[in-house]
């Protein structure tokens, strides 16, 4: 699979991803109107996205500037590359 490179497709996927996941929230606080739902979709929403962050910003420009990659297939694959490398050097 190639990289997306036009500008108007990534926008594209990010507010498709926006959209699935503005509706999913919905869906389930249509499901189960309750406070504590609510609070804890944002607090899942938050953390996700505090996670993401971590994944594709602070582990390259803080940890490691040779760790990038393109998702999370890839980051876990090279994390299995540099066990396996590090594994053969002792």
């Amino acid at each position: 699979m190639t990289d997306l490179k036009s500008k108007s497709w990534i926008v594209a996927k990010g507010v498709m991803f926006l959209v699935i996941a503005a509706t999913t929230a919905v869906l389930i606080l249509l499901e189960a109107p309750r406070l504590k739902i609510g609070v804890l979709l944002i607090l899942l929403i938050w953390a996700s996205c505090r996670f993401y962050y971590f994944l594709f910003y602070v582990l390259e420009h803080y940890v490691d500037p040779t760790m990038r990659y393109a998702g999370l297939l890839d980051l876990l694959m090279g994390m299995k590359r540099r066990r396996d490398t590090m594994r053969r050097d002792r």
